[in-house]
């Protein structure tokens, strides 16, 4: 399934998208039926010429519902599952992540999460922050992950 690429602006009556010159290169990212919808007002990630920002990305469903509760393992490997779709989308592979911002409502879960990250990204280490948050969006929620990657040559 071909999501399509939102780019910046209002659509229009006809379902066209008015784009405000001042914007031009920059695409705003949604991938309706392919990642869950978003809990707030967001896209799921936006590319500016060879940037692309995803945002935090959680695991949740497409009912939104937790996937994985209790196991922040498992809540990664949906959440680099759902990367893995939108650098797809572009073109792209984790071998373009450059860096990562990972959440954690438990600093003891770093452990349980870093083979699930070593696995999908491999030997490209992207630049890192992780942090411990007191909650996320749902209160079953261990893992939310913020990416940025490069797109260019």
């Amino acid at each position: 399934m071909v999501a399509p690429i939102i780019a910046h602006g209002e659509e229009g009556l006809g379902g066209e998208v008015q784009k405000d010159a001042r914007m031009v290169g920059i695409q705003r990212i949604r991938l309706e039926g392919v990642l869950p919808p978003p809990v707030s007002h967001y896209c799921d990630a936006v590319r500016a010429g060879d940037l692309l920002y995803l945002s935090g990305i959680v695991a949740m469903d497409a009912n939104g519902r937790v996937v994985g509760k209790g196991d922040a393992a498992r809540q990664a490997e949906q959440i680099f599952e759902y990367i893995g779709r939108v650098l797809a989308h572009v073109g792209a592979d984790f071998s373009r992540i450059t860096s990562v911002l990972i959440h954690l409502t438990n600093m003891d879960d770093r452990a349980r999460i870093n083979p699930v990250r070593i696995r999908h990204c491999g030997e490209h280490r992207p630049a890192s922050t992780l942090v411990q948050v007191s909650a996320l969006v749902h209160p079953d929620l261990l893992v939310e992950i913020t990416a940025t990657a490069y797109l260019g040559a």
